[in-house]
């Protein structure tokens, strides 16, 4: 079951569904040179003595305040308006809150903007998930999620010499308004050439199922517990990374610029060997729910052991970018099997709706973890120095990888298809 491409009808999906994963790709990618323009810009100069470290903490709970707000309504309002119309709107929303940042004056301004952008970013991947579901069927869909997922990494990867170079080249202002330009030229190739397999039109325009009815699921509700604790800590990677190199090794921002983007070339292949792992074991015999299990206790683990491992490793800043980039890549293969989760479980009508409910846990561990991170990096830094406060929050979130972990692999469940949600979505349908 599964096992052949989506196709529109006409057999073109072979090579159109390739072209299509694309968008979500390159959306991916600006969504994260988008999200983490601030974050560099304010590693050092100008913007650095306007955000100090718990500042900087509180305006990143900010953005993940709008992020898990717009979660919890972005999948639903995804799959009632269809694909097309609702990517575009995410796409717009968020491009418009990133240029709004070039007229902040005031930390608080920042926090305000900031909060805008997540609530427009957080649409990203309940579309994209929902993209990858209209496209790709189930054995290969751990491989589409990774690639495009993989824009994540990418993304992270450019933002360091690009946000460099436009820092350092043009000012803070004006680089957040070039970035955000090219968001407008997503949507404007996304909406004239995107559709939806004309087998799964009728599908996709089904009724939605109500969000407590997927919140009262054991899948969802374990998802959704999971993403509280596994998320935080690539946006604690992410967001802090600078700083960290700032603050623990001296660097500037022009070598952070060519060395930050080390964990995320090597998230990168994660996400793409994520995939790839799982569709060989599926092809070897191995039961696709089994394959993924397998899949994210392996790189599960690796993310969380080698954050509790590190601070008593790390000596210097290559053994540092060695540990957060072992982290990375754990991270990354990890998500590339869970974002096929939804597309396993229920049905495709409600894909989107699914991985933005569980993505409000995203976002609310995202909200107090960068909180609770600004505050540790302030206080034991001042107590002890920044390579202890920084080592402290390392283990933190490593330990809360392996319980993450423990979420998924013991109290979720088989991966299958829930009967009860597709009976629903049948029975609501035919009436």
């Amino acid at each position: 079951m599964g096992v052949k491409p989506i196709n529109d009808g006409a057999g073109r999906a072979s090579k159109i569904r390739w072209a299509m994963l694309s968008f979500a790709l390159v959306a991916t990618i600006l969504n994260y040179i988008d999200r983490l323009a601030f974050n560099y810009l304010s590693a050092e100069g100008e913007l650095r003595k306007l955000i100090p470290d718990d500042t900087f903490g509180y305006i990143g709970t900010a953005f993940f305040v709008g992020y898990m707000i717009s979660n919890f309504f972005s999948g639903f309002a995804i799959d009632k308006l269809g694909l097309r119309l609702g990517y575009s709107l995410c796409m717009a929303f968020w491009t418009t809150a990133t240029i709004l940042q070039a007229l902040a004056t005031l930390p608080i301004h920042f926090g305000i903007f900031r909060a805008l952008l997540g609530v427009g970013e957080a649409g990203n991947w309940p579309a994209a998930i929902k993209l990858t579901g209209e496209w790709f069927p189930s054995s290969e869909r751990s491989t589409a999620t990774g690639i495009f997922n993989s824009g994540a990494a990418i993304g992270a990867m450019t933002a360091p010499p690009l946000i460099a170079w436009l820092g350092t080249s043009y000012g803070w202002r004006t680089t957040f308004i070039i970035i955000g330009l090219i968001g407008y030229l997503w949507v404007a190739l996304f909406w004239f050439k995107y559709y939806t397999p004309k087998r799964l039109v009728e599908e996709s325009k089904r009724r939605i199922i109500p969000p407590l009815k997927l919140m009262k699921t054991r899948f969802v509700s374990s998802f959704t517990l999971s993403k509280v604790l596994m998320d935080p800590i690539w946006y604690f990677i992410t967001f802090w990374i600078g700083r960290y190199l700032v603050d623990v090794h001296g660097w500037g921002l022009d070598k952070i610029g060519w060395f930050a983007i080390i964990p995320f070339i090597v998230a990168d292949l994660g996400n793409i060997l994520g995939g790839l792992f799982t569709q060989f074991i599926i092809k070897r015999g191995v039961p696709i729910p089994k394959a993924r299990k397998i899949s994210v206790g392996i790189f599960g683990s690796l993310m969380g052991f080698s954050l509790i491992i590190g601070p008593f490793i790390i000596g210097s800043p290559a053994s540092a970018l060695v540990i957060l980039s072992l982290a990375s890549f754990g991270y990354a293969a990890y998500t590339a099997n869970t974002m096929a989760f939804p597309g396993d479980v229920v049905p495709q009508s409600a894909t989107a709706s699914v991985w933005g409910v569980a993505s409000v846990g995203a976002g609310f561990g995202g909200m107090i973890f960068q909180s609770l991170s600004g505050i540790t990096v302030k206080n034991l830094s001042i107590s002890y120095d920044y390579s202890v406060a920084y080592n402290t929050v390392f283990i933190g979130y490593g330990t809360m990888a392996l319980i993450g972990l423990s979420i998924i692999l013991f109290f979720m469940g088989p991966l299958v298809k829930n009967d009860a949600l597709q009976e629903y979505v049948e029975k609501v349908n035919s009436i």
